[in-house]
C-alpha cells in the first residue's frame, strides 16, 4: 500500500541510537553502527524518532510499504518485557549487598567493590526495592567503569547503581527509569557517560525520566573520555 513512512539517510546517521530508543514500536534497530528501519510494518508513520535525531538523518517519505501492524507490535513489546519479580533465574533476583565498613578492612587490602545491590542492569532492575529508598542513584553507561580506574571509589560508593548501553540494548530506558524514580524516595541522580555520541542516549533517557517523574531532584552529568579522564 502507498503510505507515509520514515526514511533514514545513513550518510547523515552518526550511530547515536537515539532514534531507536525513541521508536516505541521497535521498527528501528542499530545495524553495524547505523540506524536502520528493519521492520516497515512496525513503523506507524507518526515520527516519534524525528526529534530525537541530532543530525537530521530521518525524514518522511510516501511510498509503497506494508501496512502498520499494531497487533504484531504489541506482541513484540510483550515478548521483550522483563517481569519485575524475576522467576527461574537466580541471577536476576533483587537483593541488597551488605559490606563491612572500611575501618574493618585490612590496611594492606586492595580497594574492594562498593556495589551495594543487585541486579545493576536497567532492564533487570525492579521498579521498587528497599535499597531505592533515600538513595542517591547512579545511572551509568556500562563502558564507564572500564574507562575510569577509580569508578567504584569515586562513583559507586554510597550510591545505588543502574547501568545500560543504549546502542546495544533495544527499547527506551526512559519509561522504566521514570517508574523507578517516581515510585521510590530517590534523593539525587548522577549520570555518568562516555564522550562518544551514542552515550547521549542514556543521558537523554535519564533526563527525560527525571522530568517525567514530576520530582525536583538534584542531578549532574559526568562525561568521561575514552582514555579515562573526567571531561566535565
Amino acid at each position: 500500500m502507498l503510505r507515509r513512512i520514515i526514511r533514514i539517510d545513513e550518510e547523515k546517521c552518526d550511530g547515536c541510537g537515539l532514534c531507536a530508543s525513541a521508536c516505541h514500536e521497535g521498527a528501528i534497530e542499530m545495524v553495524e553502527g547505523k540506524a536502520r528501519l528493519t521492520r516497515e510494518d512496525y513503523c506507524d508513520g507518526l515520527g516519534d524518532c524525528l526529534p530525537a535525531c541530532p543530525t537530521g538523518a530521518i525524514s518522511f517519505e510516501e511510498r509503497e510499504a506494508p501496512a502498520y501492524d499494531a497487533q504484531a507490535v504489541q506482541a513484540a513489546q510483550r515478548a521483550k518485557q522483563v517481569p519485575d519479580l524475576p522467576c527461574g533465574c537466580p541471577g536476576s533476583q533483587s537483593r541488597a549487598i551488605h559490606r563491612a565498613p572500611a575501618a574493618e578492612a585490612a590496611p594492606t587490602a586492595p580497594a574492594g567493590s562498593q556495589l551495594s545491590q543487585w541486579p545493576v542492569q536497567i532492564k533487570l532492575a525492579p521498579l521498587r526495592a528497599p535499597y531505592f529508598e533515600d538513595a542517591d542513584l547512579l545511572i551509568a553507561a556500562d563502558c564507564t567503569a572500564y574507562a575510569y580506574g577509580s569508578f567504584h571509589q569515586d562513583f559507586i560508593r554510597g550510591r545505588i547503581v543502574l547501568i545500560g548501553c543504549p546502542k546495544l540494548d533495544e527499547g527506551d530506558y526512559a519509561e522504566k527509569l521514570t517508574q523507578i524514580i517516581a515510585s521510590n524516595a530517590i534523593k539525587s541522580v548522577t549520570i555518568v557517560r562516555m564522550e562518544v555520541p551514542c552515550c547521549g542516549g542514556i543521558e537523554n533517557a535519564a533526563k527525560r525520566a527525571i522530568q517525567a517523574s514530576g520530582k525536583f531532584l538534584p542531578w549532574q552529568v559526568v562525561t568521561l573520555s575514552t582514555d579515562g579522564r573526567i571531561l566535565r
